[in-house]
């Protein structure tokens, strides 16, 4: 059986529908089920049982021989929280207490790390595991994921087969319960739907013209077929970036919604919130050659197709994947 943790959140739900389609139902779901707004994210799941993460260890030790393989996607994801304890539980203590008992009982381990690791980009966005110690990330999620990747690589207690995965912008369905975390894409559907415009953050550096800040944006569907594909490669163990390769503009992405939605554009530039604007990335771009290196050779959806997809067959018809 497969463990999925993070099964009732945005990334978590999207593998196991992947695997789903895959014809793999031999699923083990791991989550915070009581969280009813994510529900609609797991009900219509094929899986064999769903296990509360507080009691998943429990459940684990007792079914070891079960277990062929865990997929680690669970964890606290908002930026804008800036007590660090509040990610150090899950993103840091979880996360270790799940390798462990990946390393000791032989069983292969993805997880997901994050391109928030990178900070403001003052090393570039290669996935070279001896920058990880250079790292300086912007807020404590980062930080969390960051501290997470730096005591992996001193672990000598090891998975059979182990990758993490520095996600970079995602975005797709069932992403819906994450509020203000919610990619640009959600919030731009729902603003534009709402008001019949959308606001965007305007620029505070000189050289960078507003709406021109740039992200590498990966749609979720891209994300899952990846990690579907470690599964099978389990070769080259490593800590990988996860996005296009491609950097676009907020102003791109926001005139793809304006189109899937069949409107004029109408954008309005806001300033960035005085609590996050020393924080603020203005370029992401994932340096994706090693994985490439490796023999991944599927193309990554372009910004403008992933959009169209995700307003047009989720976001209008009000469904998940």
């Amino acid at each position: 059986m497969i463990v999925v943790t993070g099964a009732a959140g945005f990334i978590g739900s999207c593998m196991v529908q992947k695997l789903n389609s895959l014809g793999n139902n031999q699923l083990i779901l791991v989550d915070d089920f009581s969280k009813e707004i994510k529900r609609k994210n797991w009900e219509n799941k094929l899986y064999c049982d769903k296990i509360d993460r507080a009691d998943f260890f429990q459940w684990a030790n007792q079914n070891v021989d079960k277990i062929d393989f865990i997929v680690h996607l669970g964890a606290r994801t908002d930026t804008t929280e800036f007590d660090y304890s509040v990610f150090e539980e899950l993103n840091l203590f979880y996360s270790q207490q799940m390798w462990t008992f990946a390393a000791k009982k032989r069983i292969p381990l993805l997880y997901a790390s994050s391109a928030a690791t990178y900070g403001n980009g003052n090393y570039g966005y290669h996935d070279k595991q001896e920058l990880i110690q250079k790292l300086q990330p912007l807020n404590p999620y980062g930080k969390s994921k960051n501290e997470f990747d730096k005591w992996v690589l001193k672990q000598t207690l090891i998975p059979p087969f182990w990758a993490g995965f520095k996600f970079f912008n995602v975005y797709g369905p069932n992403e819906y319960h994450k509020g203000r975390m919610a990619s640009v894409v959600f919030h731009s559907f729902h603003q534009i739907q709402d008001t019949g415009k959308m606001k965007l953050f305007r620029s505070h550096l000189p050289d960078i013209q507003d709406g021109e800040q740039m992200r590498d944006f990966i749609y979720v569907k891209d994300v899952v077929t990846v990690l579907t594909w470690f599964m099978q490669y389990r070769k080259q163990s490593g800590i990988y970036n996860l996005g296009t390769g491609f950097a676009r503009p907020f102003l791109a992405l926001t005139n793809s919604v304006f189109k899937s939605m069949n409107l004029n554009p109408d954008i309005e530039f806001i300033d960035i919130p005085e609590d996050i604007r020393d924080k603020y990335q203005y370029f992401t771009q994932a340096d994706m050659k090693k994985m490439r290196q490796i023999g991944y050779k599927k193309s990554f959806s372009s910004l403008e197709k992933g959009i169209a997809d995700y307003v047009k067959n989720y976001l209008i018809p009000n469904k998940e994947y």
